[in-house]
């Protein structure tokens, strides 16, 4: 459990960033590596808390002391085995994971938490660094066959499960390039995408297939996939944007955020796009959400060349630290400051946009707003109410909607005749991952809804369990924080 005294020794320290002047002239990473005596201590910091709650804070029930103890006592190879147990992508977690297990920890109830999504990042670098990601091949194939639909992490988590259970596993993606939104939503600055290529050659080499450009429902028939395989598993994640229902919004210059970062990630990589550009050079941008979409993309838009940044979210403006409404260990709605915001990015909360302003030609100038307030009532949903006379005009070339997503698309679900809740989530039970239709299995945001990256792998995992089980009878698949050592 680290260091007994750790806690007390050793201050939290997390990794610092380039400055800003020089990191917003590149879409590469930009954070600074702890020496490896720092990252020691870090890990030294993980204090014997008797019940380590950092456990129910991650849903993947990642065994977080135990990598944190091997961390400071230089055990790599040891942290690399014990991570890797219950995480198929710690390399995905460790750069794009808010972290709950953070919030969770025992420290945080008065101090600052063990820095334990950087420790997660660091681990798996030194893992491929030294050659440690090793492909695992099954020695036996079972001879079912298993289609995934979707490459995102949940879909290739349950890939990589699948696989190591001795099954045929191929992955269909509608894109031209394997990944989902860890490829075409999460900014470069984030993760580059080199660090998704290194894994999938891993996957690749267990025996896995990949087939791109392959729009299931559209270019390819499901009752082909159905037809060739024992069992489909559905990844394809929850991507139906909100709309902004307001005047305007027919405009030259109102965009949703994932077409703006997903053709700036296409540029990027040299990938061509069919649609025209969307740029935010010199251009007044106001990026309407305040979730992590509405942050990649005010990033985005420094590194377009944006002449300023606006930031609007509807909601009130959080707290700085813990509420009594939101005790510890339970994730809490802080107000958090990314790095991107940090980039220049004036921000406005309690306000709402009512409509677009366009020129003769169509073209979006501007935009109008109003204050907004919420009211709550015990046992009924909060209310928000407009303040009169708080309407504002602001000028405005290309605005963002970062709004967040109403569900998942419904072609499938529509073709193969599964059950959709309200918001066109895919139904599947978690006590199985299984639709209505046997055999057909649903996991990550096409289930559950629009959620994080480290739930997607957990669910990913869970399913796959669940399918193996369905064919086989019985599996030895790990279910949450059972571990798989020592698979890397």
């Amino acid at each position: 459990m680290g260091k007994i005294t750790g806690f007390l020794e050793f201050k939290s320290k997390s990794e610092d960033y380039e400055p800003v002047e020089k990191r917003v002239e590149n879409y590469k990473e930009f954070t600074v590596k702890l020496k490896e005596s720092e990252l020691k201590d870090q890990g030294a910091r993980c204090m014997d808390c008797g019940i380590p709650f950092c456990h129910s804070g991650c849903p993947l029930g990642n065994l977080i002391p135990d990598f944190n103890d091997a961390v400071y006592q230089g055990k790599w190879q040891k942290a690399a085995e014990i991570l890797h147990g219950t995480n198929n992508f710690p390399e995905f977690t460790g750069r794009l994971c808010p972290a709950p297990c953070e919030e969770a920890c025992v420290l945080n109830i008065n101090e600052d938490p063990v820095t334990i999504e950087n420790i997660e990042k660091n681990i798996a670098e030194e893992a491929f660094k030294n050659g440690w990601v090793k492909p695992q091949i099954p020695e036996h194939r079972t001879g079912k066959k298993v289609a995934v639909i979707g490459s995102g992490p949940a879909g290739l988590a349950a890939a990589q499960q699948l696989n190591r259970a001795g099954h045929e596993v191929t992955v269909y993606e509608r894109d031209e390039k394997v990944g989902g939104l860890l490829r075409y939503g999460i900014p470069d600055f984030k993760m580059e995408k080199n660090v998704i290529d290194r894994r999938l050659e891993v996957l690749e080499q267990e025996g896995i297939k990949f087939i791109t450009n392959a729009h299931v429902g559209k270019n390819i028939a499901i009752e082909e996939v159905k037809l060739n395989h024992d069992s489909i598993v559905l990844c394809g994640g929850a991507t139906v944007n909100r709309q902004l229902p307001i005047k305007g919004a027919h405009l030259k210059g109102v965009h949703q955020a994932m077409d703006f970062l997903s053709q700036n990630n296409r540029r990027v990589d040299g990938l061509k796009f069919s649609e025209n550009e969307i740029s935010a050079k010199g251009k007044n941008v106001v990026v309407i959400g305040g979730g992590d979409t509405g942050s990649d993309c005010i990033g985005t838009s420094f590194r377009q060349g944006a002449e300023s940044v606006l930031n609007f979210e509807i909601l009130k403006k959080a707290s700085v630290d813990r509420t009594a409404d939101q005790p510890w260990p339970y994730w809490p709605m802080k107000l958090r400051t990314t790095s991107s915001h940090a980039e220049g990015a004036e921000r406005e909360w309690s306000i709402s946009t009512k409509e677009f302003l366009g020129d003769a030609q169509g073209n979006l100038v501007g935009l109008i707003t109003t204050e907004v307030e919420w009211t709550h009532k015990l046992g009924e949903r909060p209310l928000l109410e407009e303040i009169p006379g708080t309407d504002k005009r602001w000028d405005c070339d290309l605005a963002l909607l970062a709004l967040g997503f109403t569900g998942s698309e419904t072609t499938l679900a529509e073709q193969l005749g599964l059950k959709m809740d309200a918001r066109t989530n895919i139904h599947a039970s978690l006590d199985d991952y299984q639709s209505n239709v046997p055999g057909i299995f649903v996991a990550g945001d096409m289930r559950r809804g629009q959620s994080l990256i480290v739930w997607a792998i957990s669910e990913g995992r869970e399913a796959a369990y669940y399918v193996d089980k369905y064919l086989m009878g019985t599996s030895e698949l790990p279910l949450k924080g059972e571990g798989d050592l020592p698979r890397i």
